[in-house]
């Protein structure tokens, strides 16, 4: 049973990592944001389909949702929660190949892996430590002209081998088990903003979007960004004085109004930080852009006021332009959505972890998954591990017995949601 599942779950990841579905940053404009997250969910909603999963619906945001029902004994007379599953179909664009070719490394021995002889790409131990706790293990990587798409491929392989496991094995009592496949995780969560929550009604869901052993996830960022766009006065330079207003140097002027500390570069752990990320600029207007980060509510809406706060400074010093500022929320801390009623979701994580002996990593994530929007909908979603290291890298791995207990989990925290511990 354990090599078949373990069989089943590479096979999977092998496949679905081969059908090329990277994203592109577009702003949300086009959701998918690209052709291949539809080819990646159409071939899940066939596999949902033929394991009987009922109520299938890909939108037409290529948002892929459905049920498998729940079966329990004649006698059961209680109310077993209804739980989700979320995981993302695209990989990210980090500036390498779309196309993913996997190579399985058995009983890794420790030393310096070649992941592309032609091309010279070499994986050294050196400069990858994390390698070495796995040897003697049977580790996937890429060809080193791509990530490898563990995030978050390995948690679709992880989720419909559950879902096939549980289909097969009649003596395996579970509740209502809703699953969703989003797309544009990685470019902005555009999926799962674009999800209709009617089609996914559970009492509280997981993502599967985190990397080594053990990671689980309750705690992520408050996430917003700002466009400030500032337009100025153009003018030739024979006639410029006392007439130009150039909006390059008010933009300048309006980072400068920031704390250089409170910088991605200068924080970590729970402090936040406003981020410059981009300054677009001509003779006319200016544009920058910003993002905000905080695990604190109280301390993420104050960057905010600060924002507009240094905007109005801005434009008070320069009344000949106009400065305009758009901000908006991205995505919310989960933890803010924790509650006496749904806290069980996470305590199933922590149980799971008790029986299958692994030590947990709780970690306050610089970052967002796709619950971190979803809990704002009011269904906690706390994520844990894919098994999967070096996400958005050429370096990326996956050990393939840390994506069985990544697997064993999933199954686990159903056989409790269904026992009511």
């Amino acid at each position: 049973m354990i090599q078949d599942t373990r069989h089943e779950l590479l096979e999977r990841f092998l496949r679905y990592v081969r059908i090329p579905s990277q994203s592109r940053y577009n702003g949300g404009t086009t959701v998918p944001s690209t052709e291949g997250q539809w080819n990646m969910a159409k071939l899940l909603q066939q596999e949902c389909s033929a394991l009987g999963l009922v109520d299938l619906e890909l939108s037409h945001t290529c948002v892929l949702t459905g049920k498998l029902p729940a079966h329990l004994p004649d006698n059961c007379k209680r109310s077993v929660p209804t739980v989700g599953f979320v995981a993302h179909l695209d990989t990210v664009d980090v500036n390498l190949s779309p196309e993913i070719h996997p190579q399985i490394i058995y009983n890794y021995d420790g030393k310096d892996i070649v992941l592309n002889k032609g091309q010279h790409i070499l994986m050294k131990t050196a400069e990858h430590p994390e390698l070495l706790a796995y040897v003697g293990q049977d580790i996937v990587v890429s060809d080193g002209t791509s990530v490898l798409g563990a995030d978050n491929k390995a948690a679709v392989a992880n989720v419909m081998t559950a879902l096939s496991t549980l289909s097969k094995k009649q003596g395996m009592y579970h509740g209502d088990i809703y699953v969703a496949f989003v797309p544009d995780e990685e470019c902005g969560l555009y999926g799962s903003k674009s999800m209709n929550f009617s089609k996914f009604p559970v009492d509280f869901a997981y993502t599967i979007d985190s990397c080594a052993l053990g990671e689980v996830v309750y705690e992520t960022f408050n996430a917003g960004s700002a466009e400030v766009t500032i337009h100025g006065v153009s003018a030739h330079p024979m006639s410029a004085k006392g007439v130009l207003v150039n909006p390059t140097l008010i933009a300048v002027d309006f980072i400068n109004l920031f704390d250089r500390r409170e910088t991605p570069e200068c924080t970590e752990g729970k402090e936040g930080y406003i981020w410059c990320q981009s300054v677009v600029s001509n003779q006319s207007t200016a544009t920058v852009h910003l993002n905000i980060r905080d695990h604190d509510k109280e301390k993420y809406e104050d960057k905010k006021k600060r924002i507009m706060k240094n905007v109005k400074k801005i434009q008070e010093f320069y009344p000949k332009a106009t400065v305009e500022c758009q901000i908006s929320d991205t995505y919310g801390n989960i933890a803010d959505a924790v509650t006496k009623e749904n806290n069980k979701a996470i305590d199933y994580i922590y149980m799971s972890m008790e029986q299958l002996g692994i030590t947990p990593h709780t970690i306050a994530m610089r970052g967002g998954t796709d619950g971190s929007f979803i809990s704002t909908k009011g269904i906690l979603t706390p994520n844990y591990f894919t098994g999967g290291l070096n996400f958005h890298s050429r370096f990326e791995f996956l050990p393939l017995s840390s994506l069985q207990k990544s697997y064993q989990m999933t199954m686990t925290i159903i056989q409790l949601i269904y026992e009511g511990k």
